[in-house]
């Protein structure tokens, strides 16, 4: 692996685990702005959040600087209307994966649909709007960089598509601490992966990635009542429609 890679993997891996020191400074940080210890502790953790992964995400692009100016004499790279046309189908392959995925643990394992995950992030964006922007944008493509770019192209070198494409879904599944999960989250690591081996452009996995989340938060948060309210009054008019011919 490449020492950049290297370097890359330990800045995230600090990054998951620095709320221990962060978000105590946070805290206090918050508190020095007038805020009461109940509000500063409520927004203590949204504002890290969106702090240390935007951080993170400016090292990031900085040590693979050299690597986007050689990305384009890539061997085998798709071109630019076929990195559109495969982003784009990316993202409805991708939902395919996660519904599939969904109803096998739901019905066979009984899994329950629900996500802590996601019902913490969608409490973190009421309080602090920014966080949709992490969730959205920041979260995937450092995803995409550290799961597929270096875990999994590292992997693939030696392994070829399916061992490699397998193991770095399982981590990229358990890195969301959600184990109950792990068919759900692997399977879309399988999508992302599939679309950057075909494109060899890590661009295309970061943009369904960012795609399918962005969508999935606007559903969840600005829409769900207008969602809501669209399913009630589809129920009542099932139920007209079904009272006409009783």
């Amino acid at each position: 692996m490449k020492k950049t890679y290297s370097y890359i993997l330990i800045i995230y891996i600090l990054m998951q685990f620095s709320a221990y020191l962060g978000l105590p400074l946070t805290f206090s940080a918050v508190k020095e702005f007038g805020y009461s210890a109940a509000e500063a502790k409520m927004l203590a953790g949204p504002i890290w959040t969106v702090f240390s992964f935007s951080v993170t995400l400016i090292l990031v692009v900085f040590l693979l600087r050299k690597e986007r100016k050689a990305q384009a004499d890539v061997r085998g790279a798709a071109g630019v209307a076929s990195s559109i046309i495969w982003a784009i189908a990316g993202v409805f392959l991708a939902f395919a994966a996660q519904v599939i995925a969904a109803n096998i643990e739901i019905r066979l394992f009984g899994v329950d649909p629900g996500s802590e995950n996601t019902r913490g992030i969608l409490e973190m964006i009421k309080i602090f709007l920014p966080v949709m922007f992490i969730t959205s944008v920041i979260g995937p493509i450092l995803e995409e960089i550290v799961f597929r770019k270096i875990i999994f192209g590292s992997l693939y070198h030696r392994f070829g598509f399916l061992l490699s494409a397998l193991i770095s879904s399982v981590i990229f599944s358990l890195a969301h601490g959600e184990p109950q999960h792990l068919l759900l989250y692997s399977a879309m690591g399988f999508t992302f992966a599939f679309l950057y081996v075909k494109t060899k452009r890590i661009l295309v996995p970061i943009f369904a990635h960012v795609a399918m989340n962005t969508f999935v938060i606007l559903v969840q948060s600005v829409y769900k009542e207008d969602i809501e309210r669209m399913m009630r009054e589809a129920e009542q008019i099932q139920g007209f429609i079904g009272g006409l011919f009783l």
